[in-house]
This record gives structure tokens, sequence and C-alpha cells, in this order.
């Protein structure tokens, strides 16, 4: 719970002080356009964040990453938070990124040509990094209500099987765009799929942290039927940490001897810097984070009253988790101008109702379809900003829709 002595994360900083940044949320767009789309967030860094990357610098320690602490600091926040007291920290590989280190994971889980299962509407670069990988992507889609469908993913699996083919699970948890955050129920039949058809599920749960007030995050591991599940955890998105690249991938017991496999290439990737700033957010940065939880979900309910307000013709379901809003814009009837492309799709991809919002509105979001089936017709928005600069962004968009019409 946060503190009243402690201040607001997203009501540090002005729109001035955040349009001094070189990060991509704010150079790869016009500078008049306010970003609410790349998951970075308007948030100075955590005081201890800080602290660790100064005492490095100070001493001049930027040297190859050691991986020190990590995998412990996860494993201390995992059983005060999650309530997971034996994260297997021998069972640990150090990464740069989770989205590189599912590439490697996938490369000793599969074959070229092999089939990854995703539940779309899915983040975006899941299809051009398995493209890229050489396999390829089946859709699994979500209920209407933005829930895992375990009809689907049963479905896929049989498709690819009965064409004598291997497959693997890419499972987004907490969900994004959706913001679901999975119930232990909902992992668990999908642990029974998984464990019947003898299929790796490979769970990106970079948004762990970000679980908002009525919703619980449940780590994939910790469900029965997981042994054969490799986990990718990251301070990335709970501590806006992207610039400072590590991450971790967690094995469960049957999967450990292929985590062990991945080349001994991927352990230099990491940025040391980048290992001693996610390891200060788990181990010390938990005060921060409560602090940044009770802000989003003030920021939360805000865009609920702004929506309401200024675009009744938008329709959402609150994101349980994460600090992204998935808005149905089709009540607006604006048609995509190119053709439909999920596989090297980029997050500037800008088209239909996103294309509106930005020419008319001068608000960058992200456009639906980059993120799979189920997409056309949505914009996905980053809420992680200041009161005000939320409240600008959508009397701005309510503006755009109402001259549309």
């Amino acid at each position: 719970m946060t503190s009243s002595l402690r201040p607001n994360p997203l009501e540090q900083l002005t729109l001035d002080d955040l349009r001094r940044r070189t990060s991509q949320k704010w150079q790869a767009h016009d500078a008049d356009l306010l970003p609410l789309w790349v998951a970075e967030m308007d948030v100075p860094l955590a005081p201890p964040v800080a602290d660790a990357i100064r005492h490095a610098i100070d001493i001049g320690d930027t040297g190859y990453a050691s991986r020190h602490g990590y995998a412990e600091a996860v494993a201390e926040f995992a059983a005060a938070r999650w309530g997971w007291p034996d994260l297997p920290v021998a069972d640990t590989r150090v990464l740069a990124e989770v989205m590189t280190g599912i590439v490697e994971v996938l490369r000793v889980s599969t074959k070229p040509g092999d089939s990854v299962i995703v539940m779309s509407p899915v983040y975006a670069p899941f299809f051009s990094y398995i493209a890229h990988a050489g396999r390829q992507v089946i859709e699994a889609p979500l209920t209407p209500s933005g829930r895992l469908d375990p009809d689907a993913v049963t479905s896929a699996i049989e498709r690819v099987q009965s064409e004598g083919g291997r497959c693997v699970i890419l499972l987004c948890n907490p969900h994004n765009p959706t913001g679901t955050v999975h119930t232990r129920s909902e992992l668990e039949a999908l642990a029974v799929i998984a464990r019947s058809a003898g299929v790796r599920v490979l769970a990106d749960e970079i948004h762990g942290p970000l679980v908002l007030a009525g919703a619980d995050f449940v780590p994939y591991l910790t469900v029965a039927g997981s042994e054969d599940a490799i986990s990718f955890i990251s301070a990335s998105k709970g501590w806006n940490l992207a610039g400072l690249k590590a991450a971790l991938a967690i094995a469960g017991p049957e999967a450990a001897a292929d985590l062990r496999s991945v080349p001994a290439e991927i352990d230099y990737a990491p940025s040391h810097l980048g290992v001693i700033s996610h390891t200060a957010a788990f181990r010390y940065g938990t005060d921060w984070l409560d602090d940044l939880l009770c802000g989003l979900d003030a920021n939360r309910a805000l865009l609920g009253r702004l929506l309401k307000e200024h675009l009744p013709q938008l329709s959402w379901i609150p994101p349980e988790g994460t600090y992204l809003a998935w808005l149905d814009c089709r009540q607006l009837a604006i048609p995509r101008t190119t053709p439909a492309s999920t596989t090297f799709a980029v997050a500037t991809d800008i088209d239909g109702p996103a294309k509106l919002f930005r020419d008319r509105a001068r608000v960058a979001l992200n456009s639906g379809h980059i993120f799979g089936s189920g997409g056309d017709g949505y914009v996905r928005l980053n809420f992680a900003t200041s009161s005000a600069i939320l409240t600008l962004a959508l009397t701005r968009m309510g503006e755009a829709a109402a001259a549309k019409v």
C-alpha cells in the first residue's frame, strides 16, 4: 500500500520534463504528439535503482555482466509477492531481454518450421520474432471477454499434430494488450491441455509485477502440470528499465536441461548495469512499485471516466494488470487503408482509428491490427502517465471523434 508521505511516481514529471527524453517513446513521432503507445512509463527512476546505478558509475563498475544476485532477488520478490517460496534459482539463466530469450529457448524446444501457438490479440513482436526464428504462428484467439479459450488452444494443437507437426505454446501472462490477468484455474486448465498433448509452454511474464487491485498474479510455474515449462521475467516493465537490458529465464524441473543447453553466448548479452538495476528493483524497489500501482489504479479509474465523458462510442474491459488499455473503436467505423499484416508489423504501423487519433488529435496509440486476429478496429493506449496528460489526450481524442461525425 502506498504511503501518503511518498509521491505518486506518475505525477512527478511534467510534459516539458518528459520531452527532454531521447527514448523511443519520445522520438518516434512528431514532437507535438502525446505519446501513449509504446510500453514506457512517464516516471522517474525508482530511488533504489538510481542509487545502485549511480554507485556503479561512481566506482567505474561498468564491465561485463556478472549476473550476480539477479535470480536470488527475483526469488525473494516472488516468495514475498506471489507466494512462490521455491523458485528454482539453480535452474535459471540471465538474459538480455525476454523476447531474445524466448527465441533462444524456441531454438532448443522446436525445429525450423514447427509451430508456436499464441492467444491473439497478443503482443505484436511475438509474430515477427517467431517468423524470424523460422517458426510459424498459429493463433488460438481469446474469448470475446479477453480470457483464455481452452477449446481454441486444443483445436490449434490438434490441427498442428494431425499434420505431423510439433508446437509449443507462447503464453502472455498477464496478457498484452488486453490487460487480462489469467486466473489459477485458467492456467491449470491450460497446463492440463499442454501436458496431455506433450506441448511445452513458454510463459512471458514480464508484466507480472504490474497487477492492479482486484486481481492476483499467478506465475505459470506454480500450477500443477507446468513441470516442462519455462518462464521469462524481468524488471523492465514494472520499474521502467527497458533501456537497461536484463531478464531471467526460469525452468521447470523437466525443462532445466533444455534451458542449460541454450548456447553460452547469451550469457554475454545482458548489460552489467542492467543486471545491477534489475536486481536493485526486485530487492529494494517494492515500496516504489506499490506507489506506482496505486497511481496506475487511479489512472485506470480516471480513464474510465474520461472515456464516458469524451468517447462514449468506445468500449473497453478495464485491464486487471499492466498499464495498457485495449479500446474497442469499431463504432467509429474507420477502416484500415493498408492490407492486414502482423508478421513483420512494427509498433509505429498506424492505421484505422489510431490514424484518426494521430492525425486529428495528435495522440499516438498502437493500432490494433498489429496484435493479430481480433485486433482490427481497436487501439492500445498506455495510461502510465500523469493525470494531466491522460486528460489532455482523451479530450483531444473526443474532439477528433466528434469532428469525424
